[in-house]
């Protein structure tokens, strides 16, 4: 988010440690830092960015519909965009904007990165491809709601010019080996010439298994405040990804290495195996 305010300062990066903490959930048992028993923590890293690169491969043969609200709860801004990402009649992947109200936030304007990041890097993903660019450091093991969880933080080893990373946590369920929860921010913060800052907030997502194979996102929350050198001003962000439904096509989508079959049927709706917060 940009500051409406004319006159800004830097802000330094925060540590890794500091972005995890404060999202502690009544939902989450205690942090056991023991190892995993039968597998190492390298293979559990492999593992789930192999099944995080065939969840990226499926997910792009869904549709589904993401509904956006952010807030500035201090002065009552509100932004609010509802939209469905749809297939056209070529097989292309599309957005159909269905709801987009004028926006009245005030002390923030929404920047080409936020509207980047909520369609892109709030589903964080970290597959084969790019789990070489990230530090990852196993750290224990977590009750989230009914699931056992291996929990790994995680920081871009380097920071290439244009490019947007993520930074903090990731719960790694350990029956799926699938990412069911993520928790940081996305890196780096803007800076320019005086007057240009560009700030990020912290946010929680999480996942549900969607049609007994895959955990897609469904719910992202984040409630922080961002320091602008005029102001400080508090955001809090709620994105919802809704009516998952696979997209009948000639492609193939495949889990464990093996082709999923497709119908052109519609699925009817899945009840959800985690819950999510309200």
């Amino acid at each position: 988010m940009r500051s409406s305010f004319p006159s800004l300062r830097s802000s330094s990066l925060f540590l890794l440690l500091c972005v995890v903490l404060p999202f502690a959930r009544a939902q989450e048992g205690p942090l056991d830092k023991s190892q995993p028993k039968d597998i190492t923590p390298d293979e559990i890293i492999k593992r789930f960015a192999a099944k995080e690169k065939e969840f990226k491969e499926a997910r792009d043969q869904y549709t589904y519909r993401q509904d956006v609200l952010v807030q500035t709860p201090d002065d009552g801004g509100q932004y609010r965009e509802v939209f469905d990402v749809l297939f056209d009649d070529k097989g292309k992947r599309m957005e159909n904007v269905v709801f987009a109200p004028q926006s009245t936030l005030t002390q923030i304007g929404m920047t080409r990165e936020d509207l980047d990041d909520i369609r892109n890097r709030l589903p964080f993903v970290l597959t084969t491809d790019e789990v070489g660019e990230y530090d990852i450091l196993y750290v224990g093991q977590q009750q989230e709601d009914e699931l056992h969880t291996y929990v790994f933080d995680i920081a871009p080893k380097a920071i290439e010019k244009n490019k947007r990373y993520f930074q903090g946590r990731v719960w790694v369920d350990d029956h799926d080996f699938q990412i069911v929860k993520t928790f940081g921010k996305t890196v780096p913060d803007i800076r320019q010439k005086k007057g240009q800052e560009n700030l990020f907030p912290k946010f929680a997502t999480w996942r549900e298994q969607i049609d007994g194979k895959y955990w897609f996102p469904t719910y992202t929350k984040a409630d922080d405040t961002l320091h602008f050198s005029t102001q400080s001003t508090r955001i809090r962000e709620i994105v919802k990804y809704q009516n998952y439904q696979r997209f009948g096509s000639k492609s193939k989508i495949l889990y464990e290495g093996k082709e999923v079959e497709k119908s052109e049927q519609k699925p009817t709706d899945q009840q959800p195996d985690q819950k999510k917060p309200q």
